[in-house]
């Protein structure tokens, strides 16, 4: 089992447990090595650092920007990022200022489905106002009655197709990419098999485009080991991996009790054959704190 979290969320975006609440949950559940990955924010960094420090935990700076690649939103992790770095604190920002707009309409949205006060409720579970998501929603609806967890909140409304979807323009892949090698980091391709099922999903030929793109980008990694995947889709994204020469990432994606595809902790080992990710950061010395703890188991980019 590998006691690697590199992806993971606190109440700094859409998480519900405060940084240092969620780095007490990893370390108890025998996380050795922890990622904090907000999405499109950094504030939750400090705080978890300290807390890991007092449990002797490894921990890597990260972040999860939100991207829009043709017709379909992606998530890209950076791993290993300097969160002081500008053009990543202005690309975050960028990132972020586009999501009270997208809550407003959504709201309208599911108002016509005759659910009112959606926006107020959400904006209840939003710790972080500044990073309204589709998942504080989801929480008022569970609240609400309209079901009885978020997974199905997300298929009965917020997913593409349903009611309280909203589409928007994200980040572009190559900015996104960008502000994390920039910053020193490496560039994860997050929960790849999300992108692959349900209505408007990718097949086999556009996700090899899509990495292909995403390694012209300056892309390096992407997550075998997500929550959300199945084992047979680790196999299936370790192939992908081997095909591409990338290296391979793994996180629970946790939110939170009770809500989560995974908890923290004890994720399955990597397939035969994966390279791991943090190979990749012996250039600055963390990589041998991390083995004091642990023993490690195209075309031109365009804009999409």
């Amino acid at each position: 089992m590998l006691d690697y979290d590199l992806h993971c969320h606190s109440n700094i975006s859409d998480g519900t447990l405060t940084p240092a609440e969620l780095v007490d949950r990893a370390a108890v559940r025998g996380v050795k090595v922890l990622a904090l990955t907000d999405h499109d924010d950094v504030d939750g960094l400090d705080e978890a650092r300290a807390a890991a420090a007092r449990h002797g935990m490894a921990f890597i700076n990260g972040a999860e920007i939100s991207v829009s690649w043709r017709t379909h939103t992606l998530h890209i992790v950076g791993l290993n990022i300097s969160p002081d770095y500008p053009p990543l604190v202005e690309g975050l920002r960028s990132v972020r200022s586009g999501r009270s707009e997208r809550a407003k309409k959504m709201a309208d949205e599911l108002a016509k489905s005759g659910i009112a006060g959606a926006l107020e409720g959400a904006y209840r579970y939003a710790d972080n106002p500044n990073l309204i998501s589709r998942t504080h929603f989801a929480r008022f609806l569970v609240e609400s009655g309209q079901c009885k967890d978020v997974k199905s909140v997300f298929n009965r409304y917020l997913v593409k197709g349903k009611p309280g979807y909203v589409p928007h323009k994200w980040a572009m892949l190559e900015d996104a990419v960008e502000w994390i090698r920039g910053s020193g980091g490496v560039a994860v391709l997050a929960h790849p098999g999300r992108y692959m099922s349900g209505r408007g999903g990718m097949g086999n030929k556009t996700m090899r485009e899509l990495l292909a793109e995403f390694i012209a980008c300056g892309g390096r990694a992407i997550e075998v080991i997500s929550g959300s995947h199945t084992p047979e889709q680790y196999a299936e994204f370790a192939r992908y991996a081997e095909e591409f020469n990338l290296l391979c990432s793994c996180g629970s994606d946790f939110h939170g009790p009770g809500e989560s595809y995974r908890d923290m902790g004890r994720l399955p080992d990597f397939p035969l054959g994966c390279r791991p990710v943090w190979e990749a950061f012996s250039l600055n010395g963390l990589n041998s704190k991390i083995e004091t703890l642990t023993p490690s188991p195209s075309p031109a980019c365009g804009r999409g």
